[in-house]
């Protein structure tokens, strides 16, 4: 983490996952991400998902296909161990119906064809306005293999300041959905050492 002097951005204001919250009329107070917003590398900062404990320098990868709608998701990360090896998870995700560009459904390619999710982004933003800190916060929806989750995105390889991870968190809290405050509480640091050299 870094520039922890720095100002506290403004105040952040999450919304309900759409996907859970269907009769809510939920309605978030800023328009959802353009694809060409998500598009570009990611560091996952923060998680509640159990499979990034084990984890490192996690990172995900959005391409925008040639048909204009789909994202190209790729998922990289080193394990925990030691090893310098870079694993990577292939996927493309589809805007999600009745969702207001907030969701995407994800289908893995090769071998993980079989296997499906849903995202959304609660809410995103900028540390400092100048598209180098940007931020967002992602919900993952239940599957056969998963529980739901959260994580938290920086663009920065350093990842995100700790006073936004605290307005974040402070956010979570006052989301309106008690299984997202449930999960806030169990956001845990997923560990970036700078040693990956793609």
């Amino acid at each position: 983490m870094s520039d922890s002097n720095e100002a506290p951005p403004t105040t952040i204001t999450l919304h309900p996952p759409i996907t859970t919250n269907t009769t809510t009329g939920t309605t978030p107070a800023q328009p959802p991400p353009t694809p060409a917003w998500l598009q570009g590398k990611w560091h996952v900062t923060h998680s509640t998902l159990p499979m990034w404990r084990s984890k490192r320098n996690v990172t995900i990868t959005y391409t925008a296909l040639p048909d204009g709608a789909k994202i190209d998701d790729l998922v990289e990360y080193q394990a925990l161990d030691g090893s310098d090896k870079v694993k990577s998870v292939h996927g493309v995700d589809t805007p999600a119906a009745d969702c207001a560009g907030w969701a995407w459904d994800w289908r893995g390619k090769g071998w993980l064809v079989i296997a499906s999710s849903r995202w959304e982004a609660l809410g995103y933003g900028d540390e400092d306005g100048e598209g180098e800190r940007q931020w967002a916060v992602t919900y993952f929806a239940k599957t056969l293999f998963t529980p739901a989750g959260l994580d938290l995105y920086s663009r920065h390889p350093d990842g995100l300041r700790p006073r936004t991870v605290e307005a974040i968190k402070e956010a979570l809290a006052r989301v309106d959905d008690e299984d997202v405050r449930r999960l806030a509480g169990g956001l845990f640091e997923v560990k970036m050492d700078g040693s990956r050299k793609d």
